[in-house]
């Protein structure tokens, strides 16, 4: 019979169960990933700061190891420093998170936030790109400008490439519109000192700019 606070004296131990979070199969790929391209991954959460390294140490995040606990940082100047020198953030608050969203954007970065909860949403708004996951709070969903409709971290490097795929179109598209704008500026110049008409007609400059820069 349990007395208050007491356990019985007589107790024998039956069994050891060890209870432990279960990595997606393709987490650590897409880590490898992110670090093959230049980008530092940092875990913020809420829970416990022992369990959270243990877990980004799993997955192979670099410095992992320098975790930090937010409930014993409190000041401005220690939060600013833990964003730049930690990987890991345990038993942080919302406003703390962004804090270090703001305090990474003072250290140069360019910060993507990944949240699910209410208490990311004010994160997620200082984030420079803001992604959440479909199962998450409305919130978040509304707050974010990517939302990850099959919830796996996983899709991320295919948002990526995707993203700078599209980048690299534009800038394509863009040099080519540049380079017909100076041509035609030049050849404006020419027919001003020349006192002649136009080479081109508008519908001349159409088709020259459909077989050249729409295709």
């Amino acid at each position: 019979v349990i007395d208050g606070e007491h356990l019985p004296d007589d107790l024998k131990p039956m069994a050891l169960i060890l209870i432990k979070d279960v990595l997606r199969d393709n987490v650590k790929d897409t880590v490898r990933y992110f670090k093959e391209q230049g980008v530092a991954l940092k875990v913020i959460s809420g829970d416990s700061v022992k369990t959270v390294k243990n877990i980004a140490v799993e997955t192979g995040i670099e410095g992992a190891e320098n975790a930090v606990d937010m409930s014993t940082v409190t000041t401005d100047d220690e939060l600013f420093e833990a964003a730049e020198r930690c990987s890991v953030f345990g038993r942080v608050t919302p406003a703390q998170k962004k804090k270090l969203v703001l305090a990474l954007k003072d250290h140069g970065h360019n910060v993507a936030m990944m949240g699910d909860g209410v208490n990311d949403v004010l994160a997620l708004k200082e984030a420079d790109c803001s992604v959440a996951m479909s199962s998450g709070s409305e919130a978040a969903r509304n707050i974010s400008q990517l939302v990850l409709v099959n919830n796996d971290f996983a899709s991320m490097p295919e948002v990526v490439e995707e993203g700078r795929r599209t980048i690299n179109n534009v800038e394509r598209s863009a040099s080519l519109l540049l380079i017909k704008t100076i041509f035609t500026c030049i050849l404006v110049v020419i027919c001003i000192f020349m006192e002649s008409e136009y080479f081109y007609l508008p519908i001349h400059l159409s088709l020259i700019t459909t077989c050249t820069i729409s295709i």
